[in-house]
């Protein structure tokens, strides 16, 4: 496949250029721009440069609606596309949003993964960007289809059916206008420092309680897991809990505050699982 070069996009020069090691490369990153697929490559790199403060464009590569493939940041310079990740990786956007990605738009992917593995020498892993940060990214079609090994002979396939949380549904336990969140937030925010109890269970039990409803979820939350790898359930209010809550509450389409009040307690218990 042909790549489009930022030249002929007629991308705008990057503040800096920093270069990685091809042997460095050991992960293959897909995201989408979750935005109108006629979005333009130019028009990314002015957002991710005047609004983001970006050196450049933050994807490798870009994919649009029709399959053709523009040169980002390309094959040995580091991106800034998943914190944490970005020199081991390399990382593919797809201009649109959740199924808009056709049969084009695959076959240019897995070009482009090919190829990347080619040049690497190594077989890289697969990830969307959902794996290594709270977020929709790259959509629930596309994140089915890197799953199921990229295949582009058909259709991509369908993402699984939504399946109702598990019960049975336990209600918020705290007073109204309370929420578990910080020690220094005041008599309203329980944080389980201080061994409070609400309807006859101590405050950490019940935080730990709606982790594990999480878990029941899917969700990788425990000690060494995705979520509260440090302490575990210990139910005790810290930024290990602040980022499980908020990765929840985006994950739901909540406000995201990271703070668990009745909302984020019931959605966990009756939203339904997608």
């Amino acid at each position: 496949m042909k790549i489009i070069s930022r030249s002929q996009w007629g991308a705008r020069p990057a503040h800096s250029v920093q270069k990685v090691a091809v042997s460095d490369r050991r992960r293959f990153v897909v995201h989408y721009s979750a935005a109108s697929p006629d979005q333009t490559p130019k028009a990314i790199q002015a957002y991710h440069m005047h609004t983001r403060g970006w050196a450049d464009v933050g994807y490798n590569f870009l994919v649009n609606a029709d399959g053709e493939i523009f040169e980002g940041r390309g094959w040995d310079v580091l991106g800034a596309h998943a914190s944490g990740y970005n020199t081991e990786s390399i990382g593919v956007c797809f201009i649109g949003r959740d199924r808009d990605a056709g049969p084009k738009v695959l076959a240019a992917v897995r070009w482009l993964y090919d190829e990347a593995c080619r040049r690497t020498g190594r077989t890289l892993t697969r990830t969307g960007h959902r794996d290594l940060a709270a977020t929709a990214c790259p959509g629930d079609e596309l994140h089915v289809w890197l799953r199921a090994g990229m295949p582009v002979d058909g259709p991509p396939p369908s993402p699984s059916p939504s399946r109702p949380a598990p019960g049975p549904a336990v209600p918020f336990p705290l007073p109204s206008g309370y929420y578990f969140g910080p020690k220094a937030g005041g008599d309203r925010s329980v944080s389980g420092y201080y061994r409070r109890t609400f309807k006859g269970k101590a405050d950490r039990t019940w935080l730990a309680q709606w982790a594990g409803q999480l878990v029941r979820r899917g969700w990788p939350a425990g000690k060494g897991q995705r979520y509260l790898r440090r302490s575990g359930r210990d139910g005790i209010y810290g930024p290990e809990y602040q980022e499980l809550i908020k990765a929840f509450q985006k994950d739901q389409g909540l406000r995201v505050d990271g703070l668990l009040g009745v909302q984020t307690w019931d959605a966990a218990y009756r939203n339904p699982i997608t």
